[in-house]
């Protein structure tokens, strides 16, 4: 999703998602020691970051379906936050949404799918790939023509949505653009979106991307470290959102580049992210959004990065959301998690993972700032 086509997106009123605030945290800054913003991910129809590239896929997949199929059926495997994006999606598009989880999946998660409107929600398998490939062996041919396919992640067109992220952020941030982008990584989805509008707004040698996983679903920092990808045996991590096996080839060659900082903290960091979220901020999130969050407390984030930060550092983080998470559960994590009340940092609490010795040279344009905000108030201008 370039420029031209955010701008035609923005205007129409009957998508699948919803432009949210960007705002600064006074509590997450003075704990990092910058200046700390959230994109509010978590304001979205379905409650996280799925909602645009989902939504942006099924619109353009149901724009394309010929005359004669009057009854088309979406069908979407998911860990349960894609699956809520496609049901909601579906139902602004009028369209039947049948969604299909392992069975690792939380009763929370199934209900609120089913509330959300879907046609039905099956449980299959021990991981994603299992249900998915039920879903696609077994339940779409029944449908025949009438079945639209819904990856959760691995799509250009689902990157392309998730790309109106950064696309946001550059209206929203107008005098100057982040020093740094944080986000949770699974398939790979939104890492691959933020990466295309970087380069779109060629700000990919001026903003660094910091990818967080959590250590059992660290599939794209298994990668890294092989050099080409791999398959998790098994997901591990609390973080079920998370919990891809494999991410996608882009995701992969993004995080070979040298604006790109990986990092894998425990579940038990990914849980204090949420409590403190919510004691600073009154915002709820999963595991998989909480894992973000926690590299601004005790000196992770300037682990992460490599350096010390500064003061005026404009730092975004994506409140990707997520709907796997309750008040109960926060406080169980709290509990089981209590000796992170007062963390002491410790050096196997984050995991920079270092890119490969000789990184493929990747032309790149050096930044101009002026001719950033140039580009951005013409931007603004339009809207």
């Amino acid at each position: 999703m370039g420029v031209n086509e955010f701008l035609q997106s923005s205007q129409e009123q009957s998508r699948p998602w919803v432009e949210t605030p960007l705002r600064e945290s006074y509590a997450l800054s003075q704990a990092a020691g910058c200046r700390i913003f959230l994109k509010l991910e978590t304001l979205q129809p379905s409650g996280s970051f799925k909602s645009r590239g989902i939504g942006h896929y099924l619109v353009k997949r149901v724009e394309e379906l010929p005359a004669h199929i009057n009854n088309p059926h979406i069908f979407c495997s998911s860990g349960g936050n894609a699956g809520l994006a496609a049901v909601h999606a579906s139902r602004t598009l009028g369209v039947a949404c049948t969604v299909v989880v392992p069975l690792t999946v939380k009763q929370l998660m199934v209900t609120k799918i089913k509330a959300a409107g879907a046609y039905e929600v099956l449980q299959h398998g021990d991981a994603w790939a299992d249900a998915d490939k039920y879903m696609r062996e077994e339940l779409m041919p029944q449908a025949g023509e009438a079945a639209i396919y819904a990856p959760p992640f691995d799509h250009p067109d689902i990157w392309a949505g998730n790309s109106s992220i950064m696309y946001e952020i550059a209206t929203q941030m107008p005098d100057s653009p982040a020093d740094a982008i944080i986000c949770s990584v699974g398939g790979g989805g939104l890492l691959n979106g933020i990466a295309m509008a970087l380069d779109d707004l060629r700000l990919s040698d001026s903003t660094t991307v910091v990818g967080v996983e959590t250590a059992g679903a660290e599939s794209l920092a298994a990668a890294v470290r092989a050099g080409q990808l791999v398959t998790l045996p098994r997901i591990t991590s609390q973080a079920t959102s998370l919990g891809c096996a494999r991410v996608t080839q882009l995701t992969l060659d993004t995080a070979q580049r040298q604006n790109f900082k990986g990092v894998v903290l425990p579940d038990a960091e990914a849980a204090m992210g949420c409590w403190r979220l919510a004691d600073d901020e009154r915002i709820m999130v999963e595991l998989a959004c909480g894992v973000n969050v926690a590299l601004c407390y005790d000196g992770r984030l300037e682990k992460a990065l490599g350096r010390k930060v500064r003061p005026d550092e404009k730092i975004v983080i994506v409140l990707c959301g997520g709907s796997n998470v309750t008040v109960n559960m926060l406080s169980e994590w709290r509990k089981e998690y209590a000796y992170l009340e007062e963390p002491v940092v410790r050096k196997e609490d984050a995991k920079v993972q270092d890119l490969p010795e000789e990184v493929p040279e990747i032309p790149r344009r050096a930044p101009v700032h002026r001719q950033w905000n140039e580009e951005v108030l013409q931007l603004e201008a339009k809207l």
